[in-house]
């Protein structure tokens, strides 16, 4: 049974970019900021042969900053038709360069570029939504790859809840865990 929940969590976990309008596409990001948590929704985009998750931000933005102080990072995906939550933690890689960051850039179309070539970094004051100003000539585009060390599933149910725990380092076993 466990190895069937793990093969769920993983499959609803790629629906979620692999499906449009799928919950697990805006899952919480968290990371810390002078030990405070924060998290932020970000979209998934992608996973590796080896379940890496792939997410994409502005290398100027104030995650970027707590990532390189502190790694440790948590995905949380809830889908609320299902009453299923999946939580991912690890470690987070920043690709700013190299093959798979050319890939994923050149997937990023049209609209979506303007995201990354803003004059000013994110969350800087603006006097009005209109007056963001946009520098086509340079992008602040960054992978964010998040390489899982822990899995838990918890899906709510009657007459039991089930919650699950795998990790890397018991080879990705399960264990079951109380509700």
């Amino acid at each position: 049974m466990l190895d069937q929940i793990f093969k769920d969590l993983k499959n609803e976990v790629k629906f979620g970019y692999l499906k449009k309008k799928h919950p697990y596409r805006y899952p919480s990001l968290g990371s810390i900021e002078d030990q405070k948590p924060v998290q932020r929704t970000v979209v998934l985009r992608d996973s590796t042969d080896q379940f890496e998750l792939i997410m994409y931000t502005d290398e100027r933005s104030d995650k970027i900053h707590q990532f390189e102080t502190n790694p440790n990072a948590s995905l949380l995906f809830y889908n609320h038709k299902k009453l299923l939550q999946v939580k991912i933690e690890g470690k987070m890689q920043l690709i700013r360069s190299g093959k798979d960051f050319e890939n994923y850039w050149s997937r990023v179309q049209g609209k979506s570029q303007k995201d990354f070539i803003t004059q000013q970094a994110p969350g800087t004051p603006i006097d009005n939504p209109d007056h963001v100003e946009y520098k086509e000539d340079e992008h602040h585009f960054c992978l964010l790859k998040l390489v899982p060390e822990s899995m838990e599933y918890l899906e709510l149910k009657r007459p039991n809840h089930i919650r699950a725990r795998f990790d890397k380092v018991n080879n990705w076993e399960g264990q079951f865990l109380n509700p």
